[in-house]
């Protein structure tokens, strides 16, 4: 006990705490150290955050185990560590599941369980952080000397965790220039939007958003569809002075024509048909905090004059209403347009996307994020894992390498559905809820999921897709079987052709009309109309 804590002192304690480092660098070194010191098989350090545990540091777990959040409820082993101010030992014959059954990576590719765990809570000033834990698959790798080691080091592990917080705390404070007079909370250190990943794309994306947010300029979020830009804007808002302001989100592409100046600017009684009372818009229930308008490329550009107009004076007049009313509103946009091209073509006005991009962020489609594509597969699988009641849920080597090799042309949305739909296979194959399941590649299905190619899929991928560009319906030759010289009609045919596009586009734009539209080249309203004349539902 006494070696092991002095060699901790040397290697971890006093030259660690002695210097400047980022503190992913300091929590890594600090798991490693431990790990190497118990001669365990896995070392994790977790944040408590929202009633989950989040591994912020970890040596010898899978990489897609980094974005995995562990509900407390959901974890007995977990939830006893984070309770207690003792170290906690469960020995081998624990019945108690294991959250990391499946994910260590001494398995060799093999799901077994883990063996022998300890742990202990981790507090900070007397308030509770998180928890430590070591795991080994050999049965009576932890006694009682190792026990009385981990708690002599545990103050050092606090203070090395004490000191990374202190160092983001400078750190904010130095970007934010806040005064007193503003009354504004600083951000909590460590605390998370929902954005997972550590690649160097990301963490520039973030230092960027950090940056602006202390600002009130508008903010214009560009990137491709399904790389949550909303969680970006969301970052904006709680790293901004209006972060204990309402934060109102706004779906363009989802608002009528007839009704987006009723919605977005309110309208006094009277003003329409059935218009029984006065109603404030969006922008009136943002007042003090942030307005989010995603998909701002699909507003029409009658509302785009009006938007215009309340980004250059602050105010907004409700329909029908004699004068405007003040507003104070930061005004977050998102679009996955490219919006000069919008403007050279007449459907987006020029002087709106310059108000809208003093500030343009570009989000990072997930092709550029590196191992994020773990982190973030990690977390789907654990969110899976939970809401179908299986006991582990995990990736074997293959799986995780078809995943860096693919492409995302649907980005963190579709690696969420690929997660999905490959842990409902599983189940619908009989695997015993039980047991560790494991995630193959085959079961990814990865270049028949939605959103892969949207050419190859109307060229005659599967599905009901209609005809193909070199077949009828089904994949059948034109003409086989077709009444005439060799066709069933042209009229006919068309109609199954476009109707099996409009399909395979709203099936890979999961059912976001707008989305599937842009992707077909016509105008959101074109396709609602084309639909309709097809019978598509």
């Amino acid at each position: 006990m006494v070696e092991v804590e002095n060699t901790l002192i040397e290697h971890m304690g006093l030259a660690d705490l002695a210097v400047n480092l980022p503190r992913a660098v300091r929590w890594q070194r600090l798991v490693g150290q431990l790990k190497a010191q118990f001669a365990c098989d896995a070392v994790v350090l977790l944040q408590e955050e929202d009633g989950a545990l989040r591994p912020v540091a970890a040596e010898g777990l899978n990489r897609e185990a980094l974005g995995r959040a562990f509900e407390v409820a959901q974890h007995p082993r977990l939830s006893t560590i984070l309770l207690s101010r003792e170290v906690v030992h469960f020995e081998h014959a624990s019945t108690l599941p294991d959250p990391y059954d499946g994910l260590v990576d001494a398995m060799a590719g093999h799901p077994l369980p883990v063996h022998d765990c300890m742990g202990a809570s981790v507090h900070i000033d007397g308030r509770r952080w998180g928890v430590l834990t070591l795991d080994a698959l050999q049965p009576g790798t932890f006694d009682a000397a190792a026990r009385a080691a981990l708690r002599a080091c545990l103050p050092w592990v606090a203070a090395a965790v004490r000191m990374s917080l202190l160092e983001q705390e400078v750190q904010v404070l130095r970007q934010a220039r806040v005064t007193a007079s503003g009354g504004v909370d600083a951000p909590m250190p460590g605390a998370r939007t929902g954005i997972i990943g550590h690649s160097a794309a990301l963490q520039r994306v973030l230092h960027e958003v950090d940056v602006v947010a202390q600002s009130d300029l508008p903010v214009l979020l560009m990137g491709e569809t399904g790389t949550g830009k909303e969680l970006f804007a969301q970052r904006v808002h709680e790293r901004s002075a209006r972060a204990k302001g309402p934060m109102v989100h706004v779906n363009c592409a989802a608002l009528p024509e007839s009704l987006a100046e009723s919605e977005l600017f309110g309208h006094v009684r009277g003003a329409f048909s059935g218009a029984t009372t006065d109603r404030a818009g969006r922008f009136e229930a943002a007042r003090g905090g942030t307005i989010f308008l995603d998909e701002v490329g699909e507003l029409p550009l009658s509302i785009q004059a009006k938007l215009l107009r309340t980004l250059q004076n602050g105010e907004v007049q409700r329909l029908g209403a004699d004068k405007p009313v003040k507003v104070d509103v930061r005004v977050v946009a998102a679009t996955n347009r490219v919006l000069k091209d919008a403007v050279s073509q007449g459907v987006f006005r020029a002087d709106l996307y310059h108000r809208l991009s003093v500030y343009p962020i570009h989000v990072p489609p997930l092709r550029e994020r590196g191992d994020d594509v773990l982190l973030l597969a990690g977390h789907f699988l654990e969110v899976n894992r939970a809401r179908l009641g299986l006991r582990s849920l995990r990736l074997d080597a293959a799986a995780e390498s078809a995943l860096l090799r693919y492409g995302w042309p649907g980005n963190v949305r579709e690696l969420e559905h690929v997660m999905g739909r490959a842990a409902l296979k599983l189940l619908s194959r009989g695997v015993n809820r039980r047991d560790i399941v494991t995630l193959t590649e085959d079961v990814l299905d990865l270049e028949a999921g939605p959103g892969v190619n949207l050419v190859v899929a109307f060229a005659g991928g599967a599905g009901d897709a209609g005809p193909s560009l070199a077949g009828g319906p089904a994949g059948r030759p034109m003409g086989a079987g077709a009444a005439g010289p060799g066709m069933a009609g042209l009229r006919t045919q068309v109609a199954q052709f476009e109707r099996g596009l409009v399909r395979q586009a709203l099936q890979a734009a999961g059912g976001n009309w707008a989305e599937a539209a842009r992707w077909l080249g016509i105008d959101a309203s074109n396709l609602h109309k084309l639909a309709r004349r097809l019978g598509v539902k």
